[in-house]
């Protein structure tokens, strides 16, 4: 059962959808979660605060889909979407459509047992980017720093304030920009396939995970041509990358 402030976050995220964020009110937020406006400020302190967490929020359900993508293994065609283009890993919540938690596979191998190199993993975080920011506008803005009026752009809270909340601490503190969060991703997908690869180049296995994330990143903002996909376009590149140990 979700937290009194998780299920604040997901009222506030729901209004959202309907609403630029300057029309959603807290009443009607703290009304949709089922709590008082008391607790809604107890955990937020504001609608600062509330927008501060929202941020948060989705930069880390972001940023553990990515250690998802690299710890599961694709399990449909070999560039990761099925025939229509269409990414065919885990939802951006992280859950099935009956909101379970999806469990990852064995790592190495496919559900049919072919191994599964660094491109494959690569190529899996470049479509959960490009699925979660296609369904996230938060997503899509935190990779991209490209905030509109309807959206709670991040801030930094500038009182002497703390709140007694951890989390919200956490929240206040800020979020990544988008070469922060491309940064966390490149190492997250470094750390991976360094355990694969022990004996590979680091400085070139980094290069390698940062081309793959900013390429995931330009089908964000610039989806290549119905004839490849994202999914064959970044595999094609890739390919072309020499990278030694990398068998």
């Amino acid at each position: 059962m979700p937290t009194a402030r998780e299920s604040l976050l997901d009222a506030a995220l729901s209004a959202l959808a309907g609403l630029p964020w300057s029309g959603v009110r807290m009443v009607d937020v703290a009304s949709a979660a089922g709590v008082s406006r008391q607790t809604l400020y107890n955990e937020f302190g504001s609608k600062d605060g509330l927008a501060r967490a929202l941020v948060r929020r989705e930069a880390d359900v972001y940023l553990r889909g990515v250690d998802r993508a690299l710890a599961e293994c694709p399990q449909a065609s070999p560039t990761g979407s099925d025939a229509g283009g269409t990414p065919t890993q885990a939802s951006p919540t992280g859950s099935d459509a009956g909101g379970t938690p999806t469990q990852a596979s064995p790592t190495g191998s496919d559900a049919g047992g072919i191994p599964i190199g660094p491109a494959d993993r690569l190529v899996h975080v470049a479509e959960w980017t490009v699925g979660s920011a296609r369904s996230s506008a938060l997503v899509r803005a935190l990779l991209t720093g490209c905030w509109s009026e309807r959206l709670p752009a991040p801030s930094v809270r500038t009182t002497a304030a703390v709140s007694a909340v951890p989390a919200q601490r956490r929240a206040d503190a800020g979020v990544p920009g988008p070469a922060e969060l491309i940064a966390a991703v490149r190492d997250r997908a470094l750390a991976a396939l360094e355990k694969e690869m022990p004996g590979a180049d680091p400085v070139e296995l980094g290069r390698y995970c940062e081309t793959a994330v900013r390429l995931g990143l330009s089908c964000v903002v610039a989806p290549p041509g119905r004839g490849e996909g994202h999914a064959g376009y970044i595999r094609s590149v890739l390919a072309r990358l020499p990278v030694r140990a990398l068998g």
